[in-house]
């Protein structure tokens, strides 16, 4: 449990629909009637226990998910990219793109993600190289440049606008790291309890390959994510939890996760540190009121280190609002995104009330 938490958290994968949103879950419903996914297959490519989870909106995205080339090298050779691409691109308004934290895939956001559709963004959410459900049968590094480059790959080819790049966890690190190297990619930032004081894997970069295989064997285990969930949420039915903790896995049922995420952790993952007083960019920083993964106090020094941040917090919400609280963060993100660059008075009935109290 430390070594997931140390690389940014374990992916927490559930959401109590009726405790917080009253009608969301027919508004949800209703987008994805509207875009036919209720109908459709899930893709291939997914490992055959999709068939078996009951969250209706984690099947509904998961039948939306394709996979796009995404050429590597100077070579002909390309790797078949996992994401959910938006119904319709606009000119209009700036693309979205939801990265996800350590470990996890497009999934987590899948509760968010209709509604920012709905909003009228043009959301795209991606799988970061080495998780979620790319095709990595040749095994390609999944070091932090790998990582960076495959993104920018996509970018160019798909997206190919400046984008508002989105990320949660250890994927703020992703966010921030790529944002220095292609600042030209990037229009503004959002960063959701995010994890960037981390000094990459630490001494689990020097472990034997053997024992960092075994380590790895570990972290894919049912019941550490099982574990992960119980803490996360509190009560919440036994069944349920165990369908949420199947969504988080799904990914590492593929072939290929074990080498990816081992390659990750060898090469001393991320680390930066020393790259955020270099983000100029526009940044909203979003943060769970009972995050107990993320400290308060590291939130706080991330917005002093940045010249051009705001900070939000969500209430009722831990370490994944956008999985806890969907329908405040999509407020949060679509604002932002449209230009209210303070997510001002018309956001204010989802926030908790910031203080200068220390908080753990």
């Amino acid at each position: 449990m430390n070594t997931a938490l140390k690389l940014g958290s374990l992916p927490v994968m559930g959401i109590n629909m009726t405790k917080n949103y009253g009608s969301l879950k027919a508004s949800k419903v209703k987008v994805f009637a509207v875009d036919g996914a209720g109908d459709a297959e899930f893709p291939s490519f997914l490992p055959k226990e999709v068939e078996k989870i009951k969250d209706p909106f984690a099947r509904s995205l998961s039948k939306r998910m394709k996979r796009l080339p995404v050429q590597i090298g100077m070579s002909e050779s390309c790797i078949m990219s996992s994401c959910v691409k938006p119904l319709r691109q606009s000119n209009k308004t700036s693309p979205v793109v939801l990265l996800h934290c350590f470990d996890s895939s497009c999934l987590e956001w899948r509760c968010t993600y209709p509604l920012l559709e709905e909003a009228g963004l043009e959301a795209w959410a991606v799988d970061v190289l080495g998780w979620g459900f790319s095709d990595l049968e040749t095994r390609p590094p999944c070091d932090v440049a790998s990582k960076r480059h495959h993104l920018y790959q996509l970018w160019k080819s798909y997206i190919k606008r400046p984008m508002i790049l989105v990320g949660p966890s250890l994927g703020a690190s992703v966010a921030i790291d790529f944002t220095v190297h292609y600042p030209e990619a990037v229009e503004k930032l959002v960063l959701i309890n995010p994890s960037v004081y981390a000094e990459g894997t630490g001494n689990l970069a020097k472990l034997p390959e053997l024992v960092a295989y075994a380590g790895v064997s570990f972290l894919k285990s049912l019941p550490l994510r099982f574990y992960a969930n119980m803490v996360a949420f509190n009560g919440i039915p036994f069944f349920t939890i165990l369908d949420w903790t199947c969504v988080g896995r799904l990914h590492c049922l593929l072939p290929w996760w074990k080498d990816a995420t081992v390659s990750f952790m060898l090469s001393g993952g991320y680390n930066v540190i020393s790259q955020i007083k270099q983000v100029k960019h526009k940044t909203l920083i979003i943060c769970g009121q009972h995050d107990q993964i993320v400290s308060f106090q590291h939130v706080v020094k991330l917005h002093s280190e940045l010249s051009n941040a705001i900070i939000r917090e969500v209430s009722d919400s831990g370490h994944l609002p956008h999985v806890d609280n969907p329908k405040c963060v999509a407020k949060l993100i679509a604002d932002f995104a449209q230009g209210d660059a303070d997510v001002n008075a018309k956001s204010q009935f989802c926030l908790a009330q910031l203080t200068a109290l220390p908080r753990q």
